[in-house]
């Protein structure tokens, strides 16, 4: 920090001791100054990194709704079929009550596809539907896939890259840290998941992205 007039006493308290002690922990010598940098860049990356994160939110779900299309129709969020398709567990996230709530009120799968959890688009890449969904669409759905990959295989790759995604995602919107995670290593999921699917609009996002230099900024 170069301005002087700021109190980092009073930042301190503002933000909460115990919300600093983490960038304070990860600072040699625990300096508190610097912990402030730190929480401050990590602000900065977080907010460089929503619009990868959007970009492939967006064109991940267009590509599940793509194949819900084809095989339920343009009404998917009300075909029968699809809705006992969902698993119901009594636990945890509930892909089909995410649907039931998430529906009520639209009058179009456009504007149901924003309102269920990026989770939902997530457990939509699990062996359950190999055979109905992804045996036939997959490859077809992302084009520009590994070559050599077979089906299971890539299924599971885009599932665990998602789960990444998704867990970097959320820290970012709880404002946690995330300086600790390999965030070069993150933003090429994104990157490889986005060219899967079309290396254009993967290209055209990284004409906007300020990620990489940020990154090349870490205190």
């Amino acid at each position: 920090m170069t301005d002087t007039s700021i109190s980092i006493d009073s930042v301190v308290r503002t933000l909460t001791e115990s919300r600093v002690s983490t960038y304070v922990n990860a600072i040699e010598g625990e300096c508190v100054e610097k912990a402030i940098v730190l929480y401050g860049w990590n602000g900065q990356i977080s907010a460089a990194l929503l619009w990868p994160l959007h970009v492939c939110e967006v064109v991940t779900r267009n590509a599940v709704h793509e194949v819900f299309t084809i095989e339920y129709g343009d009404c998917w969020p009300w075909n029968r079929n699809f809705e006992l398709s969902l698993p119901n567990p009594s636990r945890g996230y509930n892909p089909r009550a995410d649907l039931i709530n998430s529906r009520r009120g639209k009058t179009s799968a456009g504007k149901v596809i924003p309102e269920l959890k990026f989770v939902f688009w997530q457990k939509t890449f699990t062996r359950r539907n190999d055979v109905r969904l992804w045996d036939p669409h997959i490859l077809a759905l992302f084009p520009y896939h590994p070559k050599g990959i077979g089906v299971s295989e890539f299924r599971l790759n885009i599932y665990d890259t998602l789960e990444s995604i998704r867990l970097l995602r959320n820290r970012i919107a709880h404002h946690e840290p995330i300086f600790s995670r390999d965030l070069e290593s993150d933003f090429k999921k994104i990157q490889s998941l986005l060219s899967y699917r079309c290396v254009d609009s993967n290209k055209w996002m990284m004409t906007v992205e300020s990620v990489t230099q940020i990154l090349s900024r870490r205190p």
